[in-house]
């Protein structure tokens, strides 16, 4: 760790997110001297390319505009690279390390063989057209596009990239590769090559994980009140299925403030946080316009205000603080999974699992998502589509196997089980013997 802060110093997120896999694995990897010989962490840590690259559009009045975009090839050892782009005006280089690291673990555990990268740009989509969106993809992809391919790099969706983004990525790359690769983007629309349930694959997929925990605790969702924050594609599919599995959404949350729906939030509000994506305002508030009466707006408040059974942060990394923690712990939380990249700090973390609140990392429990990613690409190059009951079976499958292998890597001696710990030695041991197998390169 001192070698990397002196190394890349300032670059908070990403250092972040390699101390803790190191802290879980240090046991287990000194246990395998044949890793240190071939310095296999000194190798895993960083990335094996980063591009950088200037985005230059115009905007609706005429005026040139220019962002910066990147693409970070973390790990190829077990597949194709494989992450999501994310359009923020926070981005950078750090950011998309981290995620790139994280992804590299998730893909792991996955069982697929896919490999781990992140991109995206600081251009930031709030407050733009339809149009002006368009013509940032289209800059975006023309520099992008030889980078990718369907056996070579696979992007797919992240925040403030969703079904739009990726048709308008899409139909750029196709216009330059001259070639129609269905299996180049993930996240696609259904009727050009995308996967049934892609959409919701990482909501779905995070309550499925998160039943799975809770079932090996002595417990179950059914009845239990659940707070959300955000309100993406990834928030609304959480929302949705835990609708499905009988649980109470009491609360979601955006920059603006919580919108808290003391009955539990409803099919049709579900629906609703579609059209708030959609619109760019980026203000959860707009669900209390919608329907009043029925949620509450409470400006600067997070869902973690909010009394529950469970959290589940589904925005931005480092969302949910200590003091969130002791605040959730105060209103009676007993659970926490993580939906968002490392979306707890260390100190919420440290926080939970030293108060008995059971919490699972986002590298397990979003998993579902890049899981279905790398199931659409399955049926793009099969040049076939699964019906929803097949995508899901499949979803199902994947999600147990990761909870097993969190449960095999992670159980404590009094039965309990650290899954933090569990899914870092998972993945890391999968990417790190394949990394062995293939020599010095």
């Amino acid at each position: 760790m001192a070698m990397l802060q002196a190394k890349h110093p300032g670059e908070s997120e990403y250092l972040q997110a390699v101390q803790e896999v190191l802290e879980s694995i240090e046991e287990i990897y000194n246990q395998h001297p044949e890793f240190e010989k071939a310095k296999i962490v000194e190798r895993m840590v960083e990335p094996d390319r980063i591009f950088t690259f200037r985005v230059t559009w115009v905007d609706d009045r005429g005026e040139v505009q220019s962002n910066l975009g990147y693409r970070v090839q973390f790990n190829s050892a077990i597949g194709p690279y494989k992450g999501g782009l994310r359009f923020h005006r926070a981005v950078t280089p750090s950011m998309l390390k981290f995620l790139g690291f994280e992804q590299t673990f998730k893909n792991a555990l996955t069982t697929l063989p896919m490999g781990g990268a992140k991109g995206g740009s600081d251009f930031d989509p709030v407050g733009k057209s339809d149009a002006e969106i368009m013509r940032f993809c289209q800059a975006f992809m023309l520099e992008l596009w030889r980078c990718i391919g369907p056996d070579q790099d696979i992007p797919a969706g992240d925040v403030g990239v969703g079904g739009r983004e990726i048709g308008f990525l899409n139909g750029m790359y196709q216009k330059l590769a001259r070639e129609y690769h269905t299996g180049v983007l993930t996240g696609k629309g259904a009727t050009w090559g995308g996967s049934i349930l892609r959409p919701e694959a990482t909501g779905f997929g995070a309550l499925y994980f998160t039943q799975h925990l809770l079932h090996k605790a002595g417990k179950d969702i059914k009845d239990k009140k659940v707070v959300i924050s955000g309100f993406g594609n990834v928030a609304w599919g959480a929302v949705k299925k835990a609708m499905q599995l009988g649980a109470k959404v009491v609360a979601i949350s955006g920059p603006d403030g919580v919108c808290v729906v003391p009955d539990g939030m409803t099919a049709e509000m579900n629906d609703y946080m579609l059209d708030m994506r959609a619109s760019n305002r980026n203000m959860v508030e707009d669900m209390a316009v919608k329907f009043p009466g029925k949620a509450q707006f409470i400006a600067g408040k997070k869902a973690w205000s909010v009394p529950c059974d469970i959290a589940l942060p589904c925005a931005f990394q480092n969302e949910l603080s200590e003091d969130d923690a002791k605040e959730l712990k105060a209103n009676g939380c007993w659970c926490c999974c993580e939906v968002s990249n490392m979306g707890c700090q260390p100190g919420a973390i440290h926080f939970f699992q030293n108060n008995g609140i059971l919490f699972a990392p986002g590298k397990a429990v979003n998993a579902g998502g890049v899981a279905t990613s790398g199931l659409e690409m399955t049926q793009n190059a099969a040049h076939l589509s699964w019906t929803a009951q097949e995508v899901d079976d499949r979803l199902h499958q994947i999600m147990q196997s990761i909870h097993e292998q969190c449960v095999k890597f992670g159980t404590r001696a009094d039965g309990s089980v650290d899954y933090v710990k569990g899914a870092n030695i998972a993945g890391f041991m999968k990417v790190a013997t394949a990394m062995l197998e293939q020599g010095i390169i």
